[in-house]
């Protein structure tokens, strides 16, 4: 894979499998924190913060639902860049600009941010327009940010990380990471058939889990929705377009799963969050961007789902947080 070595781009310097074949993920580097005190480093200030996404990827989509489920568009700005990504990293366009500096690479945003960086260039990227630096660049963190430090700012009262319940919110993000959002990365990038194996075992063991959960109760922590469904649908959304075919996940599709497809449409269908969705950069970024995967970069016609069907949900007690519909 390609990255940033001092600064300067470099397209043979990061393995993304171990010597046992199995698919490594790199750390993220840029781990400030913006919080609800006037005086820290990084202050919750409405127009002070820009997010950089793209609508493909599963990790900048946990940042843009919460944006959205917050009702915080208009006290962060948003932007976009390609979907696809090959060997020059994610690029900005003419349809897809950068609205902060011009730059034609999101790499060129990150030496920006230190002209010396070493690492992956990667979204979402939380940037802090006064300081004109990266505050931070992994998603889960992001995700927790614009759930708690911005909450004086938010348009709506949801709150995806209640007391009383952080500790079982956390648990889940973690226990869903590795077999399911991370899962099938491993299978769709592993190098050996062990590798695929053991990801493909690990994956389908969680999602039959999670299946048998959800016949119970309506969210992954009980009766309300929270940060872990947010992490969660990023990867069940994506699930049937690519990672089935392109990841080779094909057990079985989540459309054939009765809880986890009802669950999925239930989420989708939550305020704001169908113009998160993007299901053609989705496909355009998966099937176009990993040529060592798909060499021809052929695009599967199907499936012809539909997430905005009737789901059952309304069975279970509980539901989506009132202020989304006031």
């Amino acid at each position: 894979m390609n990255m940033l070595v001092d600064g300067e781009w470099r397209t043979d310097a990061y393995e993304s499998t171990n010597e046992d074949g199995e698919f490594d993920r790199s750390t993220t580097s840029f781990r400030s924190r913006v919080e609800a005190d006037p005086d820290a480093e990084f202050p919750a200030e409405a127009g002070r913060y820009h997010l950089y996404i793209c609508r493909a990827c599963p990790w900048a989509h946990r940042t843009a639902m919460m944006r959205a489920l917050k009702g915080l568009e208009h006290v962060i700005s948003l932007s976009l860049v390609e979907p696809v990504r090959i060997d020059d990293g994610w690029e900005f366009s003419e349809q897809y600009p950068d609205p902060l500096y011009g730059k034609e690479f999101l790499r060129d945003v990150y030496v920006e941010a230190d002209d010396d960086y070493t690492g992956r260039v990667t979204v979402p990227v939380l940037w802090d327009k006064k300081k004109e630096t990266i505050v931070n660049n992994e998603s889960e963190e992001i995700m927790r940010m614009l759930d708690t430090a911005f909450e004086d700012l938010a348009e709506h009262d949801v709150d995806l990380y209640p007391e009383g319940h952080q500790d079982e919110v956390d648990r889940l993000i973690d226990d869903i990471y590795e077999p399911i959002n991370n899962g099938v990365y491993r299978a769709g990038f592993a190098g050996t058939q062990e590798a695929y194996d053991e990801a493909v075992a690990d994956l389908f063991d969680a999602l039959d889990h999670y299946e048998d959960v959800l016949a119970d109760q309506r969210y992954l922590a009980g009766d309300s929705l929270t940060e872990a469904d947010l992490a969660m649908f990023a990867t069940l959304v994506r699930f049937d377009h690519v990672y089935h075919t392109h990841f080779k996940c094909n057990k079985r599709a989540i459309h054939e799963y009765p809880n986890l497809w009802n669950y999925t449409k239930e989420l989708y269908q939550l305020p704001g969050i169908a113009q998160t969705v993007n299901i053609e950069h989705i496909v355009e970024h998966y099937y176009g961007s990993h040529g060592d995967v798909n060499p021809k970069r052929l695009v599967p016609v199907g499936p012809d789902i539909d997430f905005s069907n009737d789901h059952d949900r309304d069975r279970l007690p509980g539901g989506p947080p009132e202020a989304l519909y006031e």
